[in-house]
């Protein structure tokens, strides 16, 4: 388990399960909610309840894989510089606390939708209003976990860049993705007519970057160093 190459591709792993299970979970969330339309969310969320628990199982794994993936990553990078490393995995324990908790604004969006109770209490209009508040904070709960998403990949990419182990325009390219995160979430905040517009372009290079890192960790691990440089991982 010290190999510094068999630790890397665990990482890998690790991060193609948070790649695919949090991409499933936002596609099948953003499908669902319509801002400002209640009764239409509602009904998205209604056809596709069974749909809305496995997004909701989806977000969870991918949190708990991404803690891992952080202290996976901090063991294999710690010895470029403890500070910067524990950093990471401190970013990223903020942000999978708030992915988890918004999540839950998901799920009872969908209890409320599909349990007859709250239509007894409540008007038609009422549940509906209550559902579309309930996707609303899970839509912009998850605008605020991006701040995470993004700030994450700073030290990542200090430590990439710093390592000797992989490219540096790598170590670069995750710190321009923390930029199109947060590009992307001013605009959802503060331009919301162009925020999806905004968004499609943003997370092409967000995809690119990460994707790099995620096949540069499966297929290479770490590459060989420069002679003087330190390239003993730390047990």
């Amino acid at each position: 388990m010290n190999s510094p190459k068999r630790i890397a591709r665990i990482a890998g792993v690790l991060y193609l399960i948070v790649a695919v299970f949090a991409a499933f979970a936002f596609n099948v969330f953003t499908k669902l909610y319509i801002a400002g339309d209640a009764a239409a969310t509602t009904a998205n969320v209604v056809a596709s309840a069974e749909l809305v628990r496995i997004a909701v199982v989806a977000e969870l794994v991918q949190v708990t894989a991404w803690v891992i993936l952080a202290l996976t990553l901090y063991h294999l990078l710690k010895h470029v510089h403890s500070s910067t490393a524990l950093a990471m995995v401190i970013l990223v324990a903020i942000g999978a606390g708030i992915v988890s908790i918004n999540t839950v604004f998901a799920f009872e969006g969908m209890r409320v939708a599909t349990d007859s109770s709250y239509a007894t209490v409540l008007s038609a209009g009422g549940m509906n209003a209550l559902v579309l508040m309930l996707l609303d904070t899970q839509h912009y709960g998850s605008s605020i976990a991006s701040v995470f998403y993004g700030l994450w990949l700073v030290p990542l990419g200090y430590l990439t860049y710093k390592s000797g182990w992989f490219p540096r325009a790598l170590g670069v390219a995750l710190v321009v993705a923390c930029g199109c995160y947060h590009a992307s979430l001013l605009a959802a905040f503060l331009f919301p007519d162009l925020s999806i517009v905004i968004h499609s372009y943003l997370s092409i290079p967000i995809w690119i970057f990460e994707l790099w890192m995620v096949l540069y960790l499966l297929l290479i691990g770490v590459r060989a160093v420069k002679p003087g440089v330190n390239t003993q991982a730390t047990a």
